[in-house]
């Protein structure tokens, strides 16, 4: 994403809004770090246009308080697929 700062703030902004995104979502779409992310949304964005500045505000919070949920779930499925992965590898050794 090749756009001038202020550009991409309300661009980071809008998609953020429309999708509740978190900021490492939003970084990976665009192709853009995380710290660009946040400095033109929390930063940037609250000059140019306050009320998405309120709306993404609003969302990168809910975000925040929430991350130990998600942090958690990415856990229980990795080792569900640890778990899984396991029992293939002994069902297919001891079938031979």
């Amino acid at each position: 994403m090749k756009e001038q700062p202020e550009t991409r703030a309300v661009i980071l902004g809008e998609y953020i809004v429309r999708q509740k995104a978190t900021v490492r979502a939003a970084a990976e779409w665009f192709g853009v770090s995380k710290s660009t992310v946040h400095k033109d949304v929390s930063e940037r964005l609250e000059q140019l246009q306050p009320e998405l500045y309120t709306q993404v505000k609003e969302i990168l919070e809910q975000n925040k308080q929430e991350r130990h949920i998600r942090g958690g779930l990415a856990t229980k499925r990795k080792y569900e697929l640890r778990r899984k992965q396991e029992e293939e590898y002994q069902t297919k050794n001891h079938a031979s």
